[in-house]
Formats: structure tokens, C-alpha cells, sequence
């Protein structure tokens, strides 16, 4: 897709890395008539939210669940011509466990805020009454507080200053939490967790909605962002390693760009770098002014594990999405499966479950082996179908560094302190949301913005 440019064009714009952050700052570069050369070193676009194939079958990297409130990535997909409606499943925001297990069922109805959480709270089945009052003294308390901590500490420790029960904190905070942040409560940030409520629990009834894509990640947003790129007269090239940024020697305020492959370098006005933290910091070493590359190294990180299952193209579960409970048969367990049958428009999809792991680190040291076994004895239990214990295939993947840990008060980077003509994007770079689809638009669109 495109090639490598030449040297002779202005205002010209140079964004490394193809994922969701570097294709959402190229698309509003592009969009703002600046002539935009992205650069993925992988072969598919889309960083840690792409399509893979194995085995002859179109997967993603990762089962991903969008929320309403991610208003910056919709805008966006509008922007390159994707219909929402069409891409992805809009859910009301729910916590359903399946029937039989010892756990709860929880549904906004499509009421206007806040009603639709009261009606949610008042019908919810599998809750006490006491539970039901510390989620709605949780509620009012952070709307009261403006969703603001005056010192960031963990989740656990929120809920318990909040007196949240322990059968509420197990099925709907912790979930929610891991879901949201990636991270344990014991030591996510509560504040972060705070953001994502205030724009989601908080907000209009919409925002607090479900998105689930229906297509693959990659054609999700990044390919068609490509043909926007393109369309607009920039070039998107995949498997191009940028092995270098400098200074131009012969031109002040302006880079020289060197690709691994290759001998040759491109000047470019202004350079967006929106690749893992490590990889930035490889780059800006050496940059004279550039500013200290330690915060880019001083990430940990959390693994997200997706075990795909196929099942017989007959199976269809009662509805798209549950949530899982705890599984005691193995140390690592599921939180939610997804139906792809019933998400999917590929009908290779139909009879395929995609059960995430998030916060993984567990479950990868099992084997990925022993964890499907663990998860289809999982599923056989919970949704009350032996057949589920042995699935026809299954595939797990895990991206081991698949978010940041979102920790209590943690210092993440941002664009102050660049050079001129360079800028940072991805979703550590700083911000209120924990690594999630919509941190990472929104980075992208910021350092767009710095060069309109």
C-alpha cells in the first residue's frame, strides 16, 4: 500500500507506527490537506487491535467491546466513511451472567439518564438488597465527588472506602474494572476508573452503551483509514521498519526519516510517533533536545489472552455476550465469551466462542493447551451444555504486552517537552483513559492537531 516518497514535496508529515493511535493522526492530518507517509513496520495495520490468520480462518488478536462514550473513534470511523451501526452491535450496558450460576443479571433499559441505571439497578436479579444500595450509594457519592479523587489510590481500596459489598465487588466492580483498566483492583488506579464511569455510568444513556465489532479489527477502522490516506494523496506502507529520526542536516526544523530496509532517508516537516513506548524511546536516543526517554521505559505491562473455540455451526448461545464466573477447575479463568455466530457478518463465524482473559499473566503460564481445556470445562458448566467441553478446534492468543498496567498516580508521558516537529502518540502517552481504543484515537488526534 503505497511507497516509500520522495524528497521534494512541503508540509509534509511522517506518522510511524499503523495502529490505532498513528492511523487516527494520519486520517486528521490527511483530512487537514497535509500530504501524510505512514510507516507499520508489521505486515497488517492496526497495532495491538488487528486481524491475524491461522489456520485458514480470519480472526482478531484480541476480542475488543467498545463503549458509547468513546466519541473520538466514532467521530473518526464517520470520518473515513464506516457506518457504526453497521460495524458493530450496540448493546445496552449489561453484566449477564448465565442462568444457574451463582451470579447476577444486570441490564440498562433504553431510558433516558440516569433513569436507565435506576430501572437497571431496581430489576436486577442475583443482588440483595444491600448490594443494591452500595451501588447506588457508589453512584451518587462519585456524581457528588465530580468523579474526582483529591490523591489517586487502587480500585480496592475505592470500593472499600465506598463499603461495597463483597458479592457486588466480585460481579459487576471487578469485572468492570478488569475490563475497563486491564488491571487487578488491588492495584489498579481508581481515578482512571473514576474517568471511565464519569463518561460512561455518568453520562448520557448512550455513552453507557456496548459496541461490539462485527467485522474484523483491522477492517474495522485501519484499512479503511488507509483508503482515506491514500485518497487524499498519502501513501501507507506496511513492513517498513523506521530505523531512524534526525535532525536534517541541510534543512532546520525539518527530519530526515530512515527506513531498516533500506539505505535511503525522506525528509519530512513534522514527524508523528505513534509506536510502542520502547520503540519511541529507540528513536528519540540521541535526538538533540529531545526529552527524557525514562518514562518510556518505565512501563509494566498486562497481558490479554483470547481463547477461540469452534463448535459445531448449529450452536447458538441465548444471547451474544455473558459474563463468567469464577472458574475453581484451574487458576485462570474467563470473564466474558462472546458469540462470533451471532456477531459476526462472516458465516465461517457461526458456532465460534471467543472467551478473553484479561489481566492474564495466570493464564499464560498454564499453557495455552491446559487454559482452552480449562475455559471449555468453564463453559460446559456454566451454560449448562456438556457438548461445550470439547470443541471441534481452539486457538488461543495472547498478546503478553497487551495494555500498560494502569497503576494509582502513574506518570505517563506527553508532548511538552518534544522538539519541535516531533510529537508522541499511543495510548500511554498522558490522558484521562486507561490503553483502550479510545486513549489511543484520542493521542492521535492531539498530535494532529499540533501541526494544524
Amino acid at each position: 500500500m503505497g511507497t516509500f516518497p520522495d524528497n521534494k514535496s512541503s508540509d509534509r508529515i511522517a506518522v510511524i507506527g499503523g495502529g490505532w493511535a498513528g492511523c487516527a493522526a494520519a486520517v486528521k492530518l490527511s483530512q487537514a490537506g497535509k500530504r501524510v507517509s505512514l510507516f507499520e513496520a508489521g505486515r497488517t495495520l492496526g497495532g495491538r487491535a488487528r486481524r491475524v490468520e491461522i489456520d485458514g480462518r480470519t480472526l482478531d488478536n484480541g476480542q475488543h467491546i467498545l463503549l458509547g462514550a468513546y466519541r473520538a473513534t466514532l467521530d473518526i470511523m464517520k470520518t473515513v466513511g464506516i457506518d457504526a451501526g453497521q460495524a458493530m452491535l450496540r448493546l445496552p450496558l449489561q453484566m449477564r451472567y448465565p442462568a444457574g450460576t451463582d451470579g447476577m443479571d444486570f441490564i440498562a433499559p433504553r431510558l433516558p439518564a440516569p433513569w436507565h441505571m435506576l430501572t437497571a439497578l431496581i430489576r436486577a436479579t442475583g443482588l440483595a438488597r444491600d448490594d443494591k444500595m452500595a451501588l447506588a450509594r457508589f453512584t451518587t457519592t462519585a456524581r457528588w465527588m465530580g468523579w474526582q479523587l483529591h490523591e489517586d489510590c487502587s480500585v480496592a481500596e475505592l470500593l472499600e472506602r465506598f463499603d461495597q459489598t463483597e458479592r457486588l465487588t466480585r460481579l459487576m466492580w471487578t469485572p468492570l474494572c478488569i475490563a475497563a483498566l486491564n488491571t487487578p483492583p488491588q492495584r489498579a488506579s481508581a481515578q482512571v476508573f473514576l474517568n471511565v464511569l464519569r463518561d460512561s455510568l455518568g453520562a448520557r444513556r448512550a455513552a453507557s452503551d456496548m459496541l461490539i465489532p462485527r467485522t474484523d479489527l483491522t477492517a474495522l477502522f485501519p484499512q479503511q483509514a488507509a483508503a482515506f490516506i491514500e485518497r487524499h494523496g498519502g501513501s501507507v506502507g506496511c513492513g517498513q521498519a523506521v530505523s531512524s529520526i534526525a535532525a536534517s542536516a541541510a534543512t532546520s526544523g525539518r527530519w530526515d526519516i530512515g527506513l531498516r530496509q533500506s539505505d535511503e532517508t525522506a525528509l519530512f516537516d513534522g514527524v508523528v510517533i505513534a509506536t510502542a513506548p520502547e520503540t519511541a524511546a529507540d528513536l528519540l536516543e540521541g535526538i538533540d533536545g529531545a526529552f527524557d526517554t525514562t518514562p518510556l521505559r518505565a512501563f509494566t505491562y498486562e497481558p490479554i489472552t483470547t481463547c477461540y473455540l469452534q463448535y459445531p455451526v448449529q450452536l447458538r448461545l441465548k444471547q451474544p455476550l455473558y459474563a463468567l464466573t469464577d472458574n475453581p477447575d484451574t487458576t485462570a479463568w474467563g470473564q466474558f465469551v462472546f458469540d462470533r455466530g451471532q456477531l459476526s457478518h462472516a458465516e465461517t463465524d457461526a458456532g465460534l466462542l471467543a472467551v478473553v482473559v484479561s489481566a492474564a499473566g495466570d493464564a499464560i503460564a498454564q499453557g495455552h493447551a491446559a487454559l482452552a481445556d480449562g475455559i471449555a470445562a468453564q463453559l460446559a458448566r456454566q451454560l449448562q451444555n456438556p457438548l461445550l467441553k470439547t470443541p471441534l478446534w481452539s486457538k488461543t492468543i495472547s498478546e503478553k504486552r497487551a495494555t500498560f498496567s494502569c497503576t494509582p498516580a502513574l506518570s505517563r508521558p506527553d508532548n511538552t517537552n518534544m522538539p519541535p516537529g516531533l510529537a508522541l502518540a499511543g495510548d500511554y502517552v498522558a490522558g484521562d483513559y486507561p490503553a483502550t481504543l479510545e486513549a489511543a484515537v484520542q493521542s492521535g488526534i492531539k498530535a494532529a492537531s499540533l501541526y494544524l
